[in-house]
C-alpha cells in the first residue's frame, strides 16, 4: 500500500499513513494527460480545476536526468512558466480529492523529449527506485508508459517477442514487473504507444530486411505485462498510413483507422517475418488515443467519426464495410486524448462529446 503524504508548513514530509484500497478504475474511462511539469500553448490546468469526467488522469511527464541513467525525476511546472500553478499542498489535496471520487492519478513516464533506455541492470534498478518515490511522495495510482523516440529498439537477431534478448527490453519488463509486485492488483499500468511500435509489426519488426529496429517493439513488453496491463491505449495520430488485418492501408483521421487499428490489438496478428503471432488482449485492456483538437497533434478525428468507430469496435454497428477479425468488444476500456490542457483550450469538446457516449454504454 502507499503512503499519503501531507504538508506542514512549506516541508513535504511523508507520514505513516496507508491509503485506503482502490476500487477498479471506471469501467469506460475517459483518460487525459495532463500538463503537470511544463507549460505551453495550451495554458496550465490546476489539478482541483480538471472536470469530474475525467476518470484516469496521466501527469505527464516524469523524465530521465539522462537518457541511460534509469533515474526520473517528476518536476512540476515552475511558477515562472505557469502563473498559476498551485503549492505542492494544494496538489496533493487535489489529488486526494479526485482519488476518493473513485478517478486514478498517474505518473506517465517518457513523452517525446523523455528518452528512456534502461540499458542496464543499474539503470533498471535507478528506474524502480525513482519511480516508486515519486508514486509514494505523491500517494498515486500507478504508472503510464508513454516511450517514444528511440526509448526502444530491438537488437540484430532479437526476432522472438515472447523471449525478448535485447537489454533496453528486457530491463523495462523486469522493472515494471518489480512495480507492479510491490503495489499488486490496486497498480493501475497502462501504456500509450505509437502504432509504429505496435501495429507496424505486422509488416516490419525490428532491424529485419534493413528496416527501422524499432519497429514493433513494444510488442514484447505488451506481451510481458498482459497480465498486468490496465489499459493499453495506442496513440492513434501522428502516425503514417498502417496496414490492417484486411491487408489494406489505414490512414489517421476517420473512423476507419480506429477501427482497424484497435482490431488488430484485440484479434491479435502474426508479428512479421518471425512466424510467430501476437496474442490479442482482453477487451477490457483495449483503449486508443487521439488528439484533443487540431493544435495538439495530426490526425485529429470528429466525434462524429469517433463515434462510428466506437459503434464497429463495441456494438458491431456502422462499421463501413470493415469486418472485424477480433469480434466486438463490450467491455472496451476507453478513450485516451492528449490532452485535457488542449481539450480546455478548445472548450471542452473532447470530454464533452465522449464522456456521454462511454457513459451510456452498458
Amino acid at each position: 500500500m502507499r503512503w499519503l503524504a501531507v504538508v506542514l508548513g512549506l516541508l513535504l514530509t511523508s507520514v505513516a499513513v496507508p491509503a485506503q484500497a482502490t476500487a477498479e478504475p471506471a469501467k469506460h474511462a475517459l483518460i487525459g494527460y495532463l500538463h503537470a511539469s511544463f507549460a505551453n500553448g495550451s495554458g496550465y490546468v490546476r489539478m482541483a480545476d480538471v472536470p469530474a469526467e475525467w476518470d484516469i488522469i496521466n501527469l505527464a511527464f516524469g523524465e530521465p536526468t539522462s537518457v541511460t541513467s534509469g533515474d526520473i525525476r517528476f518536476n512540476r511546472c515552475p511558477a515562472s512558466e505557469c502563473p498559476n500553478v498551485e503549492s505542492d499542498a494544494e496538489f496533493l489535496a487535489a489529488i486526494r480529492t479526485k482519488q476518493a471520487e473513485g478517478k486514478k492519478v498517474l505518473i506517465s513516464i517518457g513523452g517525446a523529449n523523455g528518452q528512456v533506455q534502461l540499458t542496464s541492470t543499474a539503470a533498471r534498478d535507478a528506474f524502480v527506485n525513482s519511480v516508486s518515490a515519486i508514486i509514494d511522495r505523491y500517494g498515486l495510482d500507478g504508472l503510464d508508459i508513454d516511450f517514444e523516440g528511440h526509448s526502444l529498439y530491438l537488437d540484430a537477431g532479437d526476432t522472438d517477442f515472447r523471449n525478448p534478448t535485447t537489454p533496453v527490453i528486457v530491463n523495462l519488463i523486469s522493472a515494471l514487473r518489480t512495480l507492479k509486485a510491490k503495489d499488486g492488483s490496486d497498480f493501475v499500468l497502462s501504456m500509450a504507444p505509437e502504432t509504429f511500435f505496435v501495429q507496424v509489426g505486422y509488416q516490419f519488426y525490428g532491424g529485419s530486411n534493413g528496416g527501422d529496429n524499432r519497429t514493433g517493439s513494444y510488442l514484447p513488453v505488451i506481451h510481458a505485462l498482459r497480465d498486468s496491463l490496465t489499459v493499453l491505449h495506442v496513440q492513434d495520430y501522428n502516425s503514417g498510413p498502417v496496414m490492417g488485418l484486411d491487408n489494406q492501408y489505414h490512414t489517421m483521421g476517420g473512423a476507419d483507422f480506429h477501427i482497424a487499428m484497435t482490431d488488430m490489438v484485440k484479434a491479435g496478428f502474426p508479428v512479421a517475418n518471425t512466424g510467430q503471432t501476437f496474442p490479442g488482449l482482453r477487451d477490457d485492456q483495449i483503449g486508443f488515443g487521439l488528439p484533443a483538437a487540431v493544435s495538439a497533434g495530426n490526425g485529429y478525428t470528429a466525434p462524429a467519426a469517433v463515434h462510428q468507430a466506437l459503434d464497429c469496435l463495441v456494438k458491431g454497428q456502422n462499421c463501413g464495410g470493415y469486418s472485424l477479425r477480433g469480434g466486438t468488444s463490450p467491455g472496451f476500456r476507453g478513450l485516451m486524448t492528449w490532452s485535457i490542457n488542449w481539450d480546455r483550450y478548445y472548450n471542452w469538446e473532447f470530454q464533452d462529446s465522449h464522456a456521454p457516449y462511454l457513459d451510456s454504454l452498458p
